[in-house]
């Protein structure tokens, strides 16, 4: 996963998921990436960390994305989509080409 991949991943898990500790699960990545990659999003302007108390009395954030981290999520997605229709060809090419193969 490169590293605009791991950031469109971080922006979609964070309307789902609240701590660093769970995306870092979800994606496989350590909790020090995860939060590298959010800090590095809050400096672009794609993120707006709050400060909170849970029930327990415990502070945790809360990751909220700005007009500019939704454009990018659009971008992103967009991108990722592209690249995986491209994918999509270039193995679908490949395949008719076997079949034509086989069947000779």
């Amino acid at each position: 996963m490169n590293n605009e991949e791991l950031e469109l991943s971080v922006l979609r898990s964070l309307g789902r998921v609240t701590t660093q500790k769970t995306i870092a699960h979800e994606l496989g990545h350590s909790v020090g990436k995860i939060n590298y990659i959010l800090k590095a999003l809050a400096q672009k302007g794609l993120l707006k960390v709050e400060n909170f108390y849970t029930n327990e009395n415990k502070m945790q954030y809360r990751y909220l994305l700005t007009q500019a981290g939704v454009e990018e999520k659009i971008t992103l997605t967009t991108k990722f989509i592209q690249r995986k229709k491209a994918e999509y060809e270039i193995l679908q090419a490949e395949l008719e080409i076997m079949h034509s193969l086989e069947n000779k």
